[in-house]
């Protein structure tokens, strides 16, 4: 059986909730044309998560995520074979223990495949694989490559007819084998500007006035550029800056000599020492 195209699937764009670039908006639709998993990287808070819900939004699919540990098996991914739950069944006589198919409980992959099977696309985030052992993502080749796999204790196969959208997350704590690698196609997600950073927060502020946006923005560019931060402040930490700036009426002109709610960017003491000498006028 061959796996279909993806070519019926209009262009993804981006939504209203997550700005992308016309770099992302493109390596995004060529993973999808070209039915490969994409690999992300980047910075923590660039939206590598949340970027296979707005494909999943955009394209108007469902979402399946696997979410990946440092104890994650390529085969939990799969299917799970829950011997425990049988081995009670046998012992209080509650079902037919020997309808073995009752035990099996399909993975986020292995649910991907039989939804498929049934001729539903859907969008599959594998979220931060270099948790996981060091073999786990060579484990995933073969069924990544035949979109298909046999539950080895009923002897079913699930074949996937419409190939899944996968995307794959790593923040680089391990690297990942070459042969992986050969197998996707791979987008570094870097920073946002800080014009781009603006319609971030406005998506997320509306109604934010536009002086206190920009000199929030101002102070949040010149943190990040103080050298030797161990954990310099993300996105999703500039959002929640301007809901504590906005919440308690701190005006644009406070934050020209001030550092208010220090701690909601700042996470590391050494890093808010740094910042409080690099940035704040001296007394």
């Amino acid at each position: 059986m061959s796996i279909s195209s993806q070519s019926s699937l209009p262009a993804w764009t981006g939504t209203p909730s997550y700005i992308a670039d016309e770099s992302l908006q493109a390596i995004v639709n060529v993973a999808v044309g070209l039915g490969r998993p994409l690999l992300v990287k980047g910075e923590p808070g660039t939206g590598k998560t949340l970027l296979a819900y707005a494909v999943a939004e955009g394209l108007k699919l469902p979402l399946l995520t696997w979410h990946i540990k440092s104890t994650t098996r390529a085969q939990d991914g799969l299917y799970l074979y829950d011997t425990v739950a049988r081995l009670n069944d046998s012992r209080f006589g509650d079902n037919n223990v020997r309808d073995i198919a009752q035990y099996i409980k399909l993975g986020p992959l292995g649910e991907a495949f039989e939804r498929s099977q049934k001729g539903e696309r859907v969008v599959l985030l594998i979220d931060e694989i270099d948790k996981a052992d060091i073999e786990f993502p060579n484990d995933l080749l073969h069924e990544l490559d035949a979109m298909r796999f046999t539950i080895a204790e009923t002897g079913r196969e699930i074949r996937a007819s419409l190939r899944p959208i996968v995307l794959i997350t790593s923040n680089a704590e391990k690297e990942l084998p070459d042969a992986f690698l050969r197998r996707c196609v791979f987008h570094y997600i870097e920073f946002p500007e800080e014009t781009q950073l603006a319609r971030i927060c406005r998506v997320h502020h509306p109604d934010v006035d536009e002086k206190l946006l920009a000199a929030a923005l101002r102070r949040f560019v010149q943190i990040r550029a103080v050298q030797d931060l161990r954990k310099k402040p993300t996105t999703s930490e500039l959002i929640d800056w301007l809901a504590s700036l906005r919440l308690s009426g701190i005006d644009a002109a406070k934050l020209e000599a001030t550092l208010p709610f220090a701690g909601v960017l700042l996470k590391q003491e050494n890093d808010a020492q740094r910042v409080f000498r690099a940035t704040l006028p001296r007394r």
